[in-house]
């Protein structure tokens, strides 16, 4: 018996002993990440790749960039922030909650005019356009045309090219671009202002013409990471995001590459 004990208790030292002799697993991090809904399948992937390689996690929020800045200056535990225009990051930055030196603008997109189907009409957008009849008696989807990018870069482009005033009563709004597209691809709405992007991705819809591009301000994606970003999961996610790798995944999705 007491042989016995002697044995197993000299086979448990032997186990601690190898035990410690290995180095303890890395413990998996994860960052918080608010980003706009345009961005959501193309950041998906590029997310996806980044948990393979490093082992940590990424939890993304995905809405409006107006309704997460706002969520963000309210205090919200956020890590990494991307919008999909400059207004909104600048308002983030102005409240002095953007780690110093670590902001850049990433992506572009453009601005287009979609229609339920995937036949559409190829229509060339300029101010000889009758937006309004061409809805007849549908409505115009579009993201929040006051706060949402996409609806803020809809209704200037609309604007400069003569047509807000008529188009107005025939606008839907929706809480963000992607809300926007669901409504004409449902067929909800025969008509909708989106990205590029946005009609890539979805079979239901298609594009009908291209907004010019000097009809509104250049649709840059710019990210940061935030000052109370916690530890330095943050910023390797935030630097992924101008990988080659991340580069080709972005441009696969419609998104033009900024920052390489």
């Amino acid at each position: 018996m007491f042989l016995n004990k002697i044995l197993r208790s000299g086979a448990v030292s032997a186990a601690v002993a190898v035990a410690l002799s290995f180095p303890l697993a890395a413990q998996a991090d994860t960052v918080t990440v608010f980003a706009a809904a345009s961005l959501k399948n193309a950041l998906d992937a590029v997310a996806k790749q980044w948990e393979a390689k490093t082992g940590n996690e990424a939890d993304i929020s995905y809405a409006g960039s107006s309704k997460l800045a706002q969520q963000i200056m309210a205090g919200a535990p956020a890590d990494v922030y991307l919008s999909a225009n400059v207004g909104w990051m600048d308002k983030v930055e102005k409240q002095g909650l953007i780690a110093k030196g670590e902001r850049s603008d990433l992506l572009g997109n453009s601005l287009v005019l979609i229609a339920h189907g995937k036949d559409a009409k190829k229509i060339t957008i300029d101010k000889s356009l009758d937006l309004p009849k061409l809805l007849g008696d549908g409505k115009l989807a579009m993201a929040l045309v006051n706060s949402v990018p996409a609806g803020i870069y809809g209704k200037t482009a609309l604007t400069s090219l003569g047509m807000w005033k008529t188009v107005e009563p025939h606008v839907a709004q929706a809480d963000n671009v992607r809300a926007a597209l669901a409504l004409v691809d449902t067929g909800e709405a025969p008509y909708g202002i989106v990205y590029s992007t946005d009609a890539m991705i979805d079979k239901g819809v298609s594009i009908a013409g291209t907004f010019p591009a000097d009809s509104h301000p250049p649709i840059i994606y710019p990210a940061a990471v935030l000052k109370d970003a916690k530890g330095p999961t943050a910023k390797a996610f935030y630097e992924a995001l101008s990988t080659p790798e991340a580069a080709k995944t972005f441009e696969s999705y419609g998104f033009k590459v900024l920052k390489k």
